[in-house]
């Protein structure tokens, strides 16, 4: 037995066929599950049973999490406010009109043994439901991530496209700041140039601007932008205009990507990329872009977060808004959280 098991768009999916790094792959037959890391290769992988029950002979383990102090971040507080205010400094000399800037935490396990991430997701599903999380395990290829993320990267559906980026969080709708509303609508412009190139002229829209989505501990502004897909375009297409998600990157894209590379201090890996599924016969698809989100290297647990900046940024602000986005989920993989305050 594979041990191959995923829950992705409110299915489970087992029964490895197929594993490739070739995007193109999508485009050819089968279910995929994909996982497309900001940094390394894509991975997609075909797998034959999809269903809304699990399958008799997949197994979950257990999950036993590391203690919230016993994470190490790879920007402490001085040093991510530093790159705040770096990131304004290239703002005001016209380099970049926003960037998202990111830190990696990581822990060790205390039991290896007790390191499913099926188990994990079933711990931040109860305490931290999300539209668009889910998780991926694949054993024999070193694949293992469970999300809660809130964010779609990439909706299909035939030629109908659709990406909803995120900018702007705060623990209540009081909290959120012009600066916020700055923030999606560069955002949202990105995302639209993104896909007028791969969607027929004049079919890229915004039906949704900044609507307020409410989630577990804290509030987001979402948009959504549209397109109809030029006809004969494939996945590798679709992500060569798209990927990385800009609501991660920032604005202009190529700018935002080389001050990212320049200020943070660790692979982002898997965070910050996309993961979800793909029907290939069907020609439909879901994306999440993947954050709120842990991945497992070794014998080590990995997380990420981050967040948006602007020349309306304050540096203790922004840190503490990745603070914010990391609290309740580093609470749910240690086995502590009490639910919410009545």
């Amino acid at each position: 037995m594979d041990n191959a098991l995923a829950y992705l768009g409110g299915q489970w999916a087992w029964g490895l066929e197929d594993v490739t790094s070739d995007v193109s792959a999508l485009d050819s037959s089968g279910r995929w599950a994909v996982v497309l890391p900001y940094e390394g290769q894509p991975t997609c992988i075909r797998l034959g049973n999809w269903s809304a029950g699990l399958g008799a002979d997949t197994l979950i383990g257990a999950w036993s999490g590391p203690a919230v102090s016993s994470w190490r971040t790879s920007m402490d507080e001085q040093c991510y406010r530093d790159a705040v205010a770096r990131t304004r400094e290239e703002i005001a000399c016209g380099e970049v009109y926003q960037a998202n800037v990111c830190r990696v935490l990581r822990a060790p396990m205390p039991d290896p043994g007790a390191a499913d991430v099926a188990a994990l997701f079933e711990l931040l599903q109860s305490g931290n439901p999300s539209p668009y999380g889910g998780f991926i395990r694949v054993p024999s290829i070193g694949v293992a991530l469970a999300s809660a993320s809130p964010e779609l990267f990439i909706e299909r559906s035939g030629s109908r496209i659709k990406s909803g980026p995120i900018k702007g969080t705060g623990r209540t709708a009081a909290d959120l700041l012009p600066k916020d509303e700055a923030e999606n609508v560069m955002i949202v412009d990105l995302m639209r140039n993104d896909l007028s190139k791969i969607s027929r002229p004049g079919s890229v829209a915004v039906p949704a601007l900044m609507r307020l989505e409410r989630h577990p501990g804290l509030v987001h502004l979402v948009s959504d932008v549209v397109g109809e897909l030029i006809d004969g375009l494939g996945w590798r297409e679709i992500l060569d205009a798209t990927f990385p998600p800009g609501s991660v990157t920032g604005a202009p894209k190529s700018s935002a990507l080389r001050l990212i590379a320049d200020l943070e201090k660790a692979s982002r890996g898997p965070y910050c990329g996309a993961f979800g599924w793909v029907d290939a016969d069907a020609q439909t698809a879901s994306l999440a872009v993947t954050i709120r989100t842990f991945w497992l290297e070794e014998d080590d647990v990995l997380f990420g977060t981050g967040a948006g900046i602007t020349w309306g940024s304050d540096p203790e602000g922004e840190w503490w808004e990745t603070e914010l986005k990391a609290q309740r989920l580093m609470s749910l993989a240690a086995g502590i959280w009490q639910g919410d305050a009545s």
